[in-house]
């Protein structure tokens, strides 16, 4: 039975499962963070290329939630309603991998660690999940931070994936680790 496609809130966020008409914020965000985001997203930058990828990218997201494959959330904020990024999980096994980015101007403010701290709960409560993961570059200090934060310890530093293999950096990875309570 699917998950039901209930929005998650923090204090300045609401995560929520996108709709059709959330397509054109989220190509003109991966468009205007493409450079930057291409080392770590390099699948998703790589589908939506124009603004009709972005439509199907968002069905398709519909599609692995339903089947409960992949759960993906955009960020807004509750105030000014202002599309940020997005968050999801992977469920693989005994263990679900998170991922997440944020538009380059909110980066910085803390949304990563509330976004990090809501999609936790969701795959420990929700999901089932037993075990989260999270990948970073072993240079991207920030992100190791923020899974720092939310409670997540390193596992190990291990070379770069195959999901890394068309990225420019040759940095390696560290794994993050968080256990259900």
């Amino acid at each position: 039975m699917p998950l039901p496609r209930t929005p998650l809130l923090t204090a300045r966020l609401l995560l929520r499962p996108y709709e059709p008409a959330d397509a054109p914020a989220f190509f003109e965000l991966l468009h205007r963070n493409r450079l930057r985001l291409a080392a770590s997203f390099p699948d998703r930058v790589a589908a939506v290329r124009e603004p009709a990828d972005a439509d199907l990218q968002l069905r398709r997201f519909g599609d692995d939630w339903h089947s409960g494959r992949f759960y993906v959330l955009g960020l807004w904020h509750r105030q000014t309603l202002a599309y940020l990024g997005d968050i999801c999980l992977m469920p693989q096994g005994q263990h679900a991998e998170i991922g997440y980015y944020l538009t380059h101007e909110a980066q910085g403010q803390g949304y990563a660690r509330e976004a990090l701290a809501a999609i936790c709960t969701f795959g420990f409560k929700t999901v089932k999940t037993p075990r989260l993961l999270i990948r970073c570059f072993a240079d991207n200090v920030a992100g190791q931070a923020v899974a720092l934060a939310a409670g997540f310890q390193l596992e190990g530093t291990t070379g770069r994936f195959a999901w890394f293999r068309d990225t420019l950096s040759g940095n390696s990875i560290k794994r993050f680790v968080r256990n259900a309570n």
